[in-house]
């Protein structure tokens, strides 16, 4: 999840047609979103008719649409192989999702369905097969994407860096950690109830210059707080971090707090400020190819066929106008 910095960023509701551009869709933070929340009021996800989940096919086929229908670009940036300095976290994680299992288990012995749909949403695990159909859907859809040599989010960082794209699309202020010059929230997740929610833009350099900080410093406020490479300081929030690295103590604190930092503090650091990345990525927004995704859809995972044709039609003509006002 990262490190929460929502009191302290400042952060624009912007409408999703006053988006616009290229964006660096955080992937595997949208489709875990699709595969917690599109799910059944039992916590059921959708599933097909040989009992394949296909919740975050539906998401990302009709929310991409979405996208390009207000004017967005998106390019979704996958994960690569996590930082060492995460294992304690990614198992973490693990545990959570163990524990969760079990409540649901217990829920359903009970017959309750509101604390069924709750622990199934915590214990949504994104598995290699619904990675694989997900890149499938988006190479179908011809809607570029990439695959990060480590954090995604830093990859879509280096992109927008690259020219390549404007903005990183996350839930996590983690972006804003890697450089990412405007991070969008509330981009590809609903609210509860299904409820639109209005996406957030949070511009970087605004927020360092109304925090009065370089992004170094937001860096350490954030390793003060605690990272998914490291614990933080019992009883540090956002705000007493930034309190203590307005007043230039951040060394000193560390100091003071070394049996509370299990690893090397400049190597967390480094992980946000020189990340791992990679040139090796090319990125365009072509029309998609409708046959391969009415077979791959509805063929083979019984999706409805008006309503995939519906979707690529709004992403072709999208594509085809964009195509459109490149040329004129």
């Amino acid at each position: 999840m990262g490190v929460d910095l929502g009191d302290i960023v400042v952060a624009h509701e912007t409408p999703l047609d006053e988006i616009g551009g290229r964006v660096g869709v955080d992937a595997y933070n949208a489709i875990y979103g699709f595969l917690a929340n599109i799910r059944q009021r039992d916590g059921t996800p959708l599933k097909d008719s040989k009992g394949r989940v296909t919740s975050h096919l539906s998401g990302l086929l009709y929310r991409t649409a979405n996208l390009y229908e207000a004017g967005i670009k998106p390019c979704y940036v996958f994960d690569g192989e996590p930082p060492d300095l995460k294992t304690k976290t990614v198992e973490e994680r693990r545990e959570r999702r163990d524990e969760a299992e079990e409540a649901y288990e217990e829920a359903a012995r009970r017959g309750d369905e509101a604390a069924m749909l709750k622990h199934a949403q915590q214990a949504t695990r994104l598995e290699p097969p619904q990675v694989e159909t997900s890149v499938a859907l988006l190479d179908a859809l011809n809607v570029p994407w990439v695959e990060a040599p480590s954090e995604g989010e830093a990859q879509a960082v280096r992109m927008c860096e690259d020219g390549a794209l404007d903005s990183v699309g996350s839930q996590d202020y983690d972006a804003l950690l890697f450089g990412a010059p405007v991070l969008v929230r509330n981009l590809t997740i609903r609210g509860r109830g299904g409820r639109e929610l209005t996406p957030e833009r949070v511009v970087l350099e605004e927020t360092l210059e109304h925090l009065g900080l370089t992004r170094e410093e937001l860096v350490e406020l954030a390793v003060l707080v605690g990272t998914d490479y490291n614990e933080g300081i019992h009883g540090y929030g956002p705000k007493t971090a930034l309190e203590t690295v307005c007043a230039g103590e951040f060394d000193e604190t560390v100091e003071e707090h070394a049996d509370e930092f299990e690893v090397d503090v400049q190597e967390v650091k480094k992980l946000f400020l020189e990340p791992e990345t990679t040139d090796d990525y090319a990125v365009e927004w072509e029309t998609p190819d409708s046959d391969a995704v009415t077979a791959l859809l509805c063929d083979e995972h019984d999706f409805s066929r008006d309503r995939v044709a519906d979707a690529v039609e709004r992403i072709e003509n999208a594509t085809t106008q964009s195509s459109l006002d490149r040329w004129s």
